[in-house]
């Protein structure tokens, strides 16, 4: 898989810009604040269809402009496709595929796969749980569209039982039949949201303890730490665990339990790496869970991801900087850096330098 073409019109700092991509190595270099992040971020959103930094897609809209607009060109073993995007400042957002109109976005996410390297993956192993989850959620979403829907639908019922939740402590209640409906609901989607995370971990446990080893020879394991210890993690088991926690949930007026506080149990070699990983050590294992990413994604689909890395080549030391490197060189990536000295450069390699929203194609 891989991009020829991206074009934006009053894209964040962008007027009009038109970029050739090479289907390897793309170096999108330049000074701070001029724009080289919004290139990925741009390729990211038609992947995840929202941007991986703003909060609105009116962030996104050009500061005195109505609308933005996006297309991308990109290819895999089967087919072209024609991806066009537009913004309003309204919020409404317009998608098309080889001009067919998208309208979910789960539907979206089966076509351009992306694995996205910023310097906040580095916290990925002694960051927040809700990093992990992000990580689990990012790489299976695009994948399976099922896992998205069953997502969105479970999070929709958490967010009707969490106001439900306080309004019943408000009353003092001790118990609600409705509580026992969204709890249902949650059970239903929670079972299939745990099937896929966990056949995700088992896999990508297996790709991180290999790359893990040969950047530094460490045991790495990865393994699934459900947010909830139910008899089994079938519907029924689930269900009865959600009902037995009503009252504890109704005296805090929020959900204490669920796949909502699922998390990734991180060891190196046998200990905790969070607590007792170093710096290195945990920048390698949170490397290596990355780079399992996109491993996870081309096993899935013979195809490997676009690799969009973010200033991150300058976050690493010379051996792991060249581990990397060896990893995507025949692969496409787009790399941003304010030193193109950090980033091993080929016969493939595109250099773009950057300077206030405006793209000049150098050469190598």
């Amino acid at each position: 898989m891989y991009i020829s073409s991206l074009s934006l019109a009053n894209f964040r700092n962008y007027t009009s810009e038109k970029i050739e991509f090479s289907p390897y190595t793309n170096v999108i270099y330049g000074d701070n604040a001029q724009g080289k992040t919004n290139i990925l971020e741009a390729v990211y959103i038609f992947s995840q269809g929202r941007s991986h930094r703003a909060k609105s897609d009116k962030e996104l809209i050009k500061f005195g402009e109505d609308f933005s607009r996006l297309s991308l060109d990109f290819h895999d073993s089967d087919r072209d496709y024609t991806a066009a995007m537009q913004l309003m400042k309204n919020g409404r957002k317009n998608i098309k595929i080889n001009h067919v109109q998208i309208t979910k976005l789960s539907k979206l996410m089966n076509y351009l796969n992306v694995v996205m390297f910023s310097p906040e993956d580095l916290e990925l192993v002694k960051g927040s749980p809700s990093a992990r989850r992000k990580f689990i959620d990012s790489s299976v979403s695009q994948l399976y569209p099922r896992y998205l829907t069953s997502l969105i639908d479970y999070h929709k019922a958490l967010g009707q039982k969490n106001s439900l939740l306080k309004v019943l402590r408000a009353k003092g209640a001790k118990s609600d039949m409705m509580l026992s409906v969204w709890n249902e609901q949650l059970a239903a989607e929670g079972e299939k949201i745990i099937k896929y995370r966990t056949d995700f971990v088992k896999l990508i446990n297996d790709f991180s303890a290999a790359i893990q080893n040969e950047i530094s020879g460490e045991k790495l394991q990865i393994s699934y730490m459900p947010g909830m210890r139910a008899s089994g993690d079938d519907k029924d088991s689930i269900y009865e665990y959600l009902e037995k926690n009503q009252r504890r949930e109704i005296d805090l007026a929020s959900a204490q339990v669920g796949v909502q506080r699922d998390d990734l149990h991180i060891t190196i070699n046998g200990s905790e790496a969070k607590i007792y990983g170093s710096q290195g050590q945990q920048r390698t294992s949170a490397l290596s869970m990355k780079i399992a990413q996109a491993d996870y994604i081309h096993h899935i689909k013979s195809e490997y991801p676009i690799l969009l890395l973010d200033d991150i080549m300058s976050e690493l030391d010379i051996n792991r900087r060249m581990y990397l490197s060896q990893k995507i060189r025949d692969k496409q990536v787009l790399i941003t850096s304010t030193d193109t000295d950090l980033i091993e450069s080929t016969d493939n390699t595109k250099l773009f330098k950057i300077k206030n929203g405006s793209v000049v194609r150098e050469e190598n």
